[in-house]
C-alpha cells in the first residue's frame, strides 16, 4: 500500500487521538523529528544531501542489506526497481518478458511492471496469509516468465524459502514489494532482503514516516549504481568514479551532466532524510508494540464467521486483516457501518482483487488459474489499523462489536 486518504478517515489520525475508536494510522513523530526538520531548515540545504546518505546507511543496516537508495515514495521504489531490470549486465530482463504478481496488492505494485515494458501475469493468493500462492506461481510459469514480484501483505512475510526455490529452479529474478511489511522476518532475516531488490515505503500510514518516502535495498552493487542513476535523471553525477554503469572521464563538469540511462527525478528531500534517521532509531520499539497488540488480539479473537489473517514467520502487523465467511449472519456493509459508528476505521484489504478495477484495460497482462481467494478478499475482506502504541482497549471494543453481531 502506498497511500491513505486522510479526508476519509478524519484528522484523528493526525492528532493521534486513540482514546476512542481506532483510526487506521497515527503519527509516530516526536520532538526528535521536529528538531531534525529545524536542523535542515537552519542549514539551508533542502535537496538530497548528507541526511539522506545517513538515512540510507541506517536503513540498509536495519534490513541487513549492503545497499539502500532513498526515493520520494514506495511507489517510486517499485518504479525504479522494475526499471533497473532493463539494464543489469547479467540479470537484465528483456522487454516483453512476463513477471508474475499476486492478484491482491496496491496499484503501484503493477503499474511499474508495464512501464518497464514487461507483461503482468496475475495469480491467486493463498487462503491463510493472503500472500502469493506458491502452487499458482508454478502453474503460471512459461518459457517467457523471467521474474516474480512478491508482495509481503499487511506485514506478513511470503513463503521466501519456496519462492527462492522456484527462482533457482527456473532462473527467475525475485523482487520483494515490502512496502507494507517493514520489520517482518523469516528465521531472523528481514523481509526485503531475500530478492535481488526489496522496496519499502515510509508514507504516513506505514511503520515509519518521513512524510512521503521510500527505500530500495539490494546486495548487488550494480543494481545499486543503476538505481542511483535512475533516481536522478539518468545522469552520472551520483556514481562513484569506478562503477558498473559508465566509464567516467574524470572531468567533474562533464561527469555531472552526462546522461546514460532513461531515468526519472524521484529524489527525496533532505528533510525526509533527516526525519528518516530519527524514525529508524525508533523502528524496533514501533514493531515491538505492534507485535504486542497483535498477540493480544489473537488471544481474544475467536469468531466462527470471521477469519483473521494468519501470517507465516514474524509479521510486523501493518494492520489486522479479516475475511467474513460466506455464511456470516451479517454482511460486510453492515459490519463496517457498525464499526464506523464506534469510530473504528476500516478499508479494503489493500485494493482487493486488482483485476476488478477499470484500469486493467490499460495494462498488458494475462491471468493464470483461478481467483477464488482474491475474489473472496475483494467481496468480504477488510482491515483495521494497528499502531506503534498500546491499543489493546480499542481492540477489545472491536472484538465486542463482532461478538454482538455474531450472536
Amino acid at each position: 500500500m502506498r497511500g491513505l486518504d486522510l479526508q476519509q478517515i478524519g484528522w484523528r489520525a493526525m492528532s493521534n487521538d486513540l482514546n476512542s475508536g481506532l483510526p487506521l494510522a497515527s503519527t509516530t513523530w516526536g520532538v526528535e523529528e521536529r528538531r531534525a526538520i529545524d536542523s535542515v531548515l537552519d542549514s539551508g540545504r533542502f535537496t538530497m544531501g548528507e541526511h539522506v546518505l545517513r538515512a540510507e546507511a541506517d536503513f540498509a543496516k536495519y534490513i541487513g542489506a549492503k545497499y539502500s537508495v532513498m526515493v520520494n515514495s514506495g511507489s517510486s521504489a517499485n518504479l525504479l526497481a522494475l526499471a533497473a531490470l532493463n539494464f543489469h549486465s547479467t540479470m537484465s530482463v528483456s522487454k516483453g518478458s512476463e513477471i508474475i504478481v499476486p492478484m491482491v496488492s496496491w496499484s503501484t505494485t503493477y503499474y511499474p511492471v508495464n512501464q518497464a515494458g514487461y507483461k503482468l501475469v496475475f495469480v491467486d493468493v493463498a487462503p491463510s496469509d493472503w500472500n502469493i500462492s506458491i502452487q499458482a506461481i508454478r502453474d503460471a510459469i512459461t518459457e517467457n516468465t523471467k521474474g516474480i514480484l512478491a508482495v509481503n501483505l499487511l506485514g506478513a512475510p511470503c513463503d521466501m524459502e519456496a519462492l527462492l526455490e522456484i527462482c533457482n529452479e527456473f532462473g527467475l529474478v525475485l523482487i520483494e514489494d515490502n512496502c507494507e511489511s517493514l520489520g517482518a522476518e523469516i528465521d531472523g532475516k528481514k523481509t526485503g532482503s531475500f530478492g535481488v531488490m526489496g522496496t519499502h515505503s515510509t508514507f504516513f500510514s506505514h511503520h515509519i514516516c518521513t512524510m512521503e518516502g521510500g527505500f530500495i535495498t539490494s546486495d548487488d552493487e550494480e543494481f545499486y549504481q543503476i538505481l542511483l542513476s535512475l533516481r536522478a535523471h539518468g545522469w552520472t553525477r551520483n556514481l562513484p568514479m569506478e562503477n558498473h554503469v559508465y566509464t567516467k572521464t574524470g572531468d567533474d563538469f562533464l561527469d555531472s551532466y552526462t546522461f546514460v540511462l532513461p531515468g526519472y527525478n524521484v529524489r527525496p528531500l533532505e528533510i525526509e532524510g533527516a526525519i528518516g534517521v530519527e524514525q529508524i532509531k525508533k523502528l524496533h520499539s514501533f514493531i515491538s508494540a505492534r507485535s504486542e497488540n497483535a498477540t493480544y488480539l489473537e488471544s481474544i479473537f475467536e469468531n466462527e464467521f470471521i477469519q483473521m489473517q494468519q501470517p507465516k514467520g514474524y509479521s510486523s502487523w501493518f494492520g489486522f486483516g479479516f475475511l467474513l465467511t460466506e455464511n456470516a449472519p451479517f454482511s460486510r456493509a453492515d459490519l463496517l457501518s457498525e464499526l464506523a459508528k464506534q469510530k473504528i476505521d476500516t478499508r479494503p484489504i489493500v485494493a482487493g482483487n486488482f483485476l476488478r478495477n477499470p484500469v486493467m484495460k490499460h495494462l498488458n497482462y494475462r491471468i493464470s488459474g483461478q481467483s477464488s481467494v482474491s475474489d473472496a478478499i475483494h467481496e468480504r475482506g477488510f482491515f483495521i489499523g494497528n499502531h506503534h502504541v498500546d491499543v489493546r482497549t480499542n481492540l477489545r471494543s472491536f472484538v465486542s462489536i463482532l461478538e454482538r453481531l455474531s450472536v
